[in-house]
């Protein structure tokens, strides 16, 4: 009988001492992923387990072929002898560069013979162990890691992964574990990136977009765009304002597993005045006429209402817009908009609810506004000057400085009267980043992706580099620091406790800050999604 015809059901049965041969086909995967293994059936038949497709020897090709259907699994055996007197059996399988190390039980003690019962998982899914019950553990291990909180880059690391987080960081090899063997890599938390639009981008006529397109339309670009930020390293986003709350179904449809995405904190509709930049100007009377549930809002009690209006909805942070802007058709780009007194009553309101409040500002008189008024942090601080830097120190307001994009921006597409906003700001954002970076104040990381092509979050920290920071500061401002300005204390760092939200980049971060845009490896809630 074809080794295919005897391993194509759930249990094949495979005698002590009887060999797979290399090239064999080990499963054909009919359960699409789905694997029906119940946890008394994993201990009384054995540990489920071929995970992954073995590389084939001599540069075979390496896939497995569902009999029934044709279509390839991607599985592939290298051929393994089981010892007569075998209870456990270790299996070694690899895919590409990466190594998978599992153990598989052969039989009960006592047997004379056993079952092989094997659970195997779709292409999608195959780097991550399936059963009903009974949650895998996983281990992880690199070359390095780097200890954002210490600074010290760690020599082989051996970190466990169980229930979607980090369990322990072990010197040596954990027993009894499967290993997802990485290499000459070395390991991250997951990045977090405090203000992107997922929505939104500027190809195209983006200007008319609004009148154009649905939330329906928002919803796919979102998902698109979720992808590639994830895929770039960024487990976690700020998305700091877009229409019909999109970004809080975002939210739910990643933390339901529906689509891959980076964790989403929504902000809903940003709050500014009427005619303002959170505001859809230059359209006809009728056109695009908005109130407080879509953030725009006159005076304190409508500010009020604006901010309850979004948390109705879900949001998670508040954002507000203190100043004009550059994307938007007023004549200045950092007139003070919100009042003093509206600031306040965003929030108050907002604090009201345990929750924070970020705040768009290009302008000085708006950015000292907003720090008075207790922000959590200012967005872009283009204008930054000394009082508000020396403010901002004091109350311990971060700084979301979103600087590649003085550089990243497409100026091409932009209407004249924007190109103009943005080629008169831009530079002054770079020059006073670099002294707030040097008087000390926090800076969390940001990049306004939409302004930037989405998956190029990763450039904006070369620039804290070239503008002060140390590259191991650079890093912080993504991890330790975006998780403080999130209010996540679950991430943003390789400890036990965390979330187990994993990157990886080749050589050392320390020595080349551009590794960060070369993401190999990304592990999200305990389960990988790159590659």
């Amino acid at each position: 009988m074809s080794i295919v015809a005897r391993l194509h059901s759930m249990a094949g049965c495979v005698s002590r001492g009887s060999e797979i041969p290399a090239g064999a086909v080990c499963s054909a995967n009919p359960w699409k992923g789905k694997v029906p293994v119940e946890a008394r059936m994993i201990r009384s038949l054995l540990l489920a387990t071929l995970l992954l497709a073995c590389a084939a020897p001599a540069g075979e090709q390496a896939l497995g072929v569902n009999p029934e259907s044709g279509e390839s699994n991607g599985f592939y055996c290298t051929g393994y002898r089981l010892p007569p007197d075998a209870f456990w059996a270790e299996i070694t399988a690899s895919r590409g560069k990466s190594r998978v190390a599992g153990e598989a039980q052969v039989g009960e003690p006592g047997s004379s013979g056993g079952s092989l019962a094997y659970a195997v998982v779709s292409n999608e899914e195959r780097w991550r162990a399936v059963s009903n019950g009974e949650s895998a553990r996983t281990v992880i291990h690199a070359t390095r890691m780097l200890d954002v909180r210490s600074g010290e880059i760690v020599e082989h690391p051996w970190v466990v992964v169980e229930d979607g987080k980090i369990v322990s960081i072990e010197a040596a090899r954990p027993e009894g574990s499967q290993v997802i063997e990485l290499g000459d890599v070395t390991l991250l938390p997951g990045l977090i990136d405090c203000h992107v639009h997922l929505t939104g981008d500027l190809e195209g006529d983006f200007v008319h977009r609004a009148v154009h397109e649905t939330a329906a339309d928002d919803a796919l670009h979102a998902v698109a765009n979720a992808k590639k930020t994830l895929e770039a390293g960024f487990t976690t986003v700020r998305n700091v304002g877009c229409a019909d709350y999109v970004d809080v179904a975002l939210m739910k449809a990643v933390e339901r597993g529906e689509i891959r995405g980076p964790w989403v904190i929504p902000a809903g509709y940003s709050i500014g005045i009427t005619g303002g930049h959170a505001d859809e100007t230059g359209f006809r009377p009728g056109l695009l006429v908005r109130g407080p549930e879509q953030g725009i809002a006159d005076g304190p009690d409508e500010c009020r209402k604006a901010v309850r209006a979004q948390l109705k909805y879900g949001a998670k942070v508040i954002k507000c817009v203190a100043t004009a802007g550059v994307l938007s058709f007023e004549d200045s780009v950092g007139a003070q908009q919100l009042s003093d007194e509206e600031l306040a009553a965003i929030v108050e309101e907002a604090s009201r609810h345990g929750v924070k409040v970020c705040a768009h500002a290009h302008g000085t008189q708006g950015i000292l506004a907003a720090i008075k008024a207790g922000v959590a942090s200012i967005e872009h601080g283009s204008m930054l000057d000394e009082q508000c830097i020396a403010e901002m120190k004091a109350r311990g307001t971060f700084l979301v400085p979103t600087s590649y994009l003085a550089t990243g921006i497409d100026l091409a597409n932009l209407p004249p009267k924007l190109r103009a906003k943005a080629e008169s700001i831009l530079p002054l954002a770079r020059k006073n980043l670099k002294a707030a970076i040097a008087a000390g104040v926090k800076i969390a990381f940001g990049t306004d992706a939409a302004v930037i092509p989405h998956g190029v979050n990763a450039r904006e920290f070369p620039v804290y580099v070239e503008c002060g920071l140390s590259p191991l500061d650079a890093i912080r401002t993504a991890t330790l620091n975006a998780a403080e300005l999130c209010g996540t204390p679950d991430r943003g760092e390789v400890a036990a406790g965390k979330l187990a939200d994993l990157i990886a980049v080749p050589g050392n971060p320390l020595a080349d800050i551009s590794s960060l845009q070369r993401v190999s490896f990304v592990m999200q809630g305990g389960r990988v999604v790159k590659p």
